[in-house]
């Protein structure tokens, strides 16, 4: 587990984290030693320890080749493992769109995530998911905060936020699944105009295919999930690891390990499980919207 309130750009980044763990995990899995894995890149063991690691960007031609080795031999699990490589190298340059965004920086290792996942899984307590917010949402938020006062600050945020949300579109849309306690919905964040277009948003946001929205009603009481809100983030690789990203107010906590984020996965699905259906749930969302005053 790492813990950050800013990791910035610094030489290990969640993305490279997370392309050295399956580098591990190939290398497990495929009964190979890091001494023979250096010498297949003609490189030194400490090269390949760093590579594991996260420490340092990786070049596509030592991936590719180490993929070999270790006989992964599916070309769409070898093109992700090279599109994460790219993503970390431009990460670690700085040149992510977000990287030019100073509203994103506390939130730039996120959307590095979210940008080359396929699919995000996403429990929230209290807010409604920043994927699923409205901008006069996100703005009554960001006012609240108190972090920001220019109205253009502000409107940056806005604007970062729509951004992401462009992901849960396109050729290859990820995949949404949210679950989200009822006192989200019913917190009047920006006030009954703002939040009623909000809930109308996710009744349309319901609609799309790769979109699963399901709301835990108050009378569930007690639940795994009531400690605290986070979002588990999959990828196209067979046996990937998930990544866990829980934010809270002071800090960011990762979870990187297979034991850990499998518990977060286990506590989602037990908090899904006590949830309304998805269309109970759209049901109760249109009654709290026609209710709002």
């Amino acid at each position: 587990m790492k813990r950050s309130a800013n990791l910035g750009n610094r030489a290990s980044t969640v993305l490279g984290r997370k392309l050295g763990g399956e580098l591990l995990r190939l290398r497990d899995a495929a009964g190979k030693t890091q001494q023979q894995a250096a010498r297949t890149i003609s490189a030194t063991n400490s090269k390949i320890v760093k590579m594991e690691q996260g420490w340092v960007p990786m070049r596509d031609p030592d991936i590719r080749v180490l993929c070999e080795f270790y006989e992964l031999l599916d070309p769409k699990a070898v093109a992700r493992m090279l599109e994460l490589a790219r993503l970390d190298r431009e990460r670690r340059k700085a040149k992510g769109w977000w990287q030019h965004a100073p509203q994103a920086e506390a939130m730039a290792e996120y959307i590095a995530m979210e940008d080359v996942a396929t699919g995000v899984r996403a429990w929230q307590q209290a807010l409604v998911p920043g994927l699923l917010q409205t901008p006069a949402y996100t703005r009554a938020l960001a006012v609240s905060e108190g972090l920001w006062e220019d109205p253009d600050e502000i409107e940056g945020i806005v604007g970062v936020r729509v951004k992401r949300q462009s992901r849960l579109s396109g050729a290859q849309p990820l995949q949404f699944y949210a679950v989200i306690g009822e006192s989200a919905l019913r917190q009047q964040v920006g006030g009954p105009e703002v939040m009623r277009a909000q809930l109308q948003h996710l009744l349309e946001a319901a609609q799309l295919p790769n979109v699963r929205i399901q709301v835990l009603p108050f009378r569930a009481g007690s639940h795994a999930c009531i400690a605290g809100s986070f979002s588990i983030i999959s990828f196209a690789e067979t046996d990937a690891m998930d990544v866990v990203h829980a934010d809270g107010i002071a800090a960011t906590v990762w979870v990187e390990n297979d034991s850990e984020s499998s518990t977060y996965r286990t506590f989602f699905e037990r908090t899904a499980r006590l949830s309304l259906a998805p269309r109970d749930s759209l049901g109760l969302i249109e009654t709290i919207s026609e209710d709002m005053h």
